[in-house]
């Protein structure tokens, strides 16, 4: 069968990391509690959806309407969930990138 849209060798998918499709991040956590609170009953698959394409895309102003649309929050808390993501996911990065500060981390998260 073939494939419609970029392949996973495309440019275009040169920074998608596959682990984030399940990956427990702090804007799925947010999403899916304002998604199950709302009363939406597919609130995991949406969070799916939204939370990996957070990171990898941004977070643009249809989606912001959306998310804000379907949680009954304000644009401003769905700012602030992504914003508060991408630190999150900042954090991670620097700790791939220097696995000799995630020993260091974990010394600091102790006191």
């Amino acid at each position: 069968m073939p494939i419609i849209g970029p392949g996973p060798d495309d440019p275009e998918n040169d920074h998608w990391d596959p682990a984030w499709e399940d990956h427990d991040t702090p804007f799925r956590r947010w999403l899916y509690e304002k998604l199950t609170t709302a009363g939406l009953e597919s609130a995991a698959d949406a969070a799916g959806l939204y939370a990996p394409a957070n990171r990898y895309n941004g977070l643009d102003a249809i989606s912001t309407g959306i998310i804000a649309s379907l949680t009954g929050a304000g644009h401003d808390a769905v700012r602030a969930a992504h914003k508060a993501d991408l630190a999150d996911w900042a954090r991670e990065q620097q700790l791939r990138d220097h696995p000799d500060l995630a020993v260091l981390d974990a010394d600091l998260d102790q006191t």
